[in-house]
Formats: C-alpha cells, sequence, structure tokens
C-alpha cells in the first residue's frame, strides 16, 4: 500500500500560492511539507486522506455478496448510490460488479461504459440467454471494478420476459454461472416492481434501500417491504433488507434531521451511520463519465461513499445470514411495514 507521503508529494507541488514554511536540505524527503491553507491546498489534503483510506483494504467477504439497491420511489438516489459504493468497494481492494438493470442506462453512463443499442447488454443476458461473461465490461480508471451495462433495448424486456420459461430466476442463473470471482455484485433497479426488480430480487440476498432526506421520504416503503416478502417467501428464501441508506442530506435543514430521526427510528440498525450529504460535485460526475471518487476525490460526497461502503463492508463481516436471520429479517420488515403505514 502507498504511503500518504508518496501519495501527497506530487499532488502538492502544483499547488499554487506562497508557501508557509522554508524547507532546508536536511529536512527528510519523506516528509511531506505542510499543506498551503488555501481552498486548492484543502481540497488536495483530503483527496489524499481519502485516497490513503481508499487503500487501506477490508476483510473480504467469504463469499459473493449479491446486494439489490431498489426503491422504486424515484429520485432518491439509487444509480448514483450503486455506482460511488462500488466504486468505493473496488478503491478499498474488492472485485466488484455493477449489474444496470434500469432501461435509462444512468448507471452505465456514470461508469464510463459505452451503451449504446449494438453493445451487448444485460437485456441479451435476460431475454437471449447470453452469458453473463460476455456483456461485462471493465470500468476505465478504477481497478477491480466491472459493469453489465444496459441499453434502450431492455425498456421492452418486462413485456418480452413474461412469455419466457422461469422469467422471475434468470439474472440468478446468469450469476450463477458467472466464474470469475468477485466480492460484491451491486445490481441497480429501476425506480418500478416489475419483472426486472424482481429478477433482481431473486438473484439477491440482500436489499439496500436508498432513502432520500426529504417530505415523502418513507412513502411507498411498506409497498417495497411486502414485495420484499412476498419475493422471500415464494422465490428467495434469503432475501432480507440488509442496509438504509440516508442520500442527499442537508444538515442545514431542520426538515432533514427530522427525516432521519424517523428513518432511523422505523429501521433501527439496518441504517449505515453514514448519511451521503447532498452535494454538487455527487451531481456534475455522471456528466463526465466518473463516479464521485475518481472525480473529486477530496469532496465531502466521496468521503461520504467511502465510509458508507466501509460500514457496508464491516456489517457483512460481523453477520451470517442463515434461515434464522432471514426469519428474524422478514419479522423486522413486517415490523416496518406496519410501522409506516
Amino acid at each position: 500500500m502507498r504511503s500518504d507521503a508518496n501519495i501527497a508529494g506530487p499532488m502538492t507541488d502544483p499547488v499554487p500560492g506562497p508557501r508557509t514554511e522554508s524547507f532546508g536540505e536536511d529536512v527528510s524527503r519523506e516528509t511531506p511539507p505542510p499543506m498551503d491553507d488555501t481552498p486548492i491546498g484543502r481540497a488536495a489534503q483530503l483527496a489524499v486522506e481519502a485516497l490513503g483510506r481508499a487503500g487501506e483494504g477490508l476483510p473480504r467477504p467469504e463469499q459473493t455478496r449479491v446486494i439489490v439497491v431498489a426503491n422504486q420511489k424515484g429520485g432518491v438516489g439509487k444509480t448514483t448510490t450503486t455506482v460511488n459504493l462500488a466504486a468505493s468497494l473496488a478503491l478499498h481492494g474488492s472485485r466488484v460488479l455493477v449489474v444496470d438493470l434500469d432501461p435509462q442506462g444512468n448507471a452505465s453512463t456514470a461508469l464510463g461504459i459505452d451503451h449504446h443499442a449494438e453493445v451487448p447488454s444485460i437485456y441479451d443476458v435476460l431475454v437471449e440467454s447470453r452469458p453473463l461473461a460476455e456483456v461485462v465490461q471493465p470500468v476505465p480508471d478504477v481497478e477491480g471494478l466491472f459493469c453489465a451495462p444496459a441499453t434502450i433495448d431492455l425498456a421492452g424486456a418486462e413485456i418480452e420476459l413474461v412469455s419466457l420459461v422461469a422469467r422471475e430466476s434468470r439474472l440468478q442463473r446468469a450469476i450463477k454461472a458467472y466464474e470469475q470471482p468477485l466480492d460484491y455484485i451491486l445490481i441497480d433497479c429501476p425506480p418500478s416492481l416489475g419483472l426486472l426488480t424482481v429478477n433482481a430480487m431473486v438473484a439477491g440476498a440482500e436489499v439496500l434501500i436508498p432513502i432520500q432526506c426529504e417530505y415523502y421520504a418513507l412513502e411507498g416503503l411498506g409497498q417495497l417491504l411486502r414485495n420484499v416478502d412476498l419475493v422471500r417467501g415464494h422465490l428467495n428464501p434469503a432475501l432480507h433488507v440488509s442496509t438504509i441508506l440516508l442520500t442527499m442530506y442537508d444538515g442545514r435543514t431542520r426538515l432533514a434531521s427530522q427525516v432521519a430521526d424517523e428513518v432511523r427510528t422505523h429501521f433501527g440498525d439496518e441504517v449505515l451511520r453514514t448519511s451521503i450529504p447532498r452535494s454538487v460535485r455527487i451531481s456534475e460526475a455522471p456528466s463526465y463519465g466518473q463516479t464521485v471518487l475518481t472525480y473529486d476525490p477530496g469532496s465531502s460526497g466521496a468521503l461520504s461513499y467511502l465510509e458508507a461502503a466501509r460500514e457496508l463492508a464491516l456489517k457483512g463481516v460481523d453477520v451470517s445470514y442463515d434461515a434464522t436471520h432471514a426469519h428474524i429479517g422478514a419479522q423486522n420488515n413486517r415490523n416496518m411495514v406496519e410501522g409506516i403505514q
């Protein structure tokens, strides 16, 4: 692992502005000069610290964790959360695959993956039974991160899947047949509860729900939790809501803290301690085909996603979900549904 000193050197030299202290020749080269007290200097220092933390590595799961990122309410940060958590986990040393199940293909765009109509995509996997390995692409700039892109063809997949055999478990079969070693698979779902989302829930064991810190944050969550219960009861006994992530948190408003308190009251330990702030940098990054981790690694958004990824990874090590835990998860979900009705 590279030390902060090795990282800091080249990043601090180009920073403009007067040095606050002069260095003689007797100063060890291993000691980086102090950072200027300027906006650029502070941003560079944060970037150094962020990259240093990312390089520390995290314990790897014993088997691949398949995490479904779902919320049928649009605009809550599903895609943003998927790609930035995936990049954070990869920067921590994990091998991560993002499966883009949203016909809009925003996750593919944010990861810099080409997904025009002729590109082999997750549509071919679901409808044409193409091997997943033939559509997966490595993500530029982030080692260990891969993406199965979505194309516009996926918009018609809901209808085409209806007549196919084992329509709910086609993604699950494709993932099981994928032979490359992975630590995490994150599935970005469309903002609906149709067959694409059901395929994701059958393929995964964990559901991660991003919740926006805004009015009506819990609206519609009852139906999502009921669907998780239905899929668990009929198609995937291991499925459970493992993680809730608060997104678009604005600490300047009373509403955000009220929503956060309400979510923590309803969901308890499932809620990550880290919340994701409302950030211009997070919003800008996809337009450059990047995650916020590579676009501006020193930003508050990047630091928050790095910390959320650390929580997510450590949470998986602490708990081994068997049939007993799945039963407890089902009861917790029922309690949540009753609480938000």
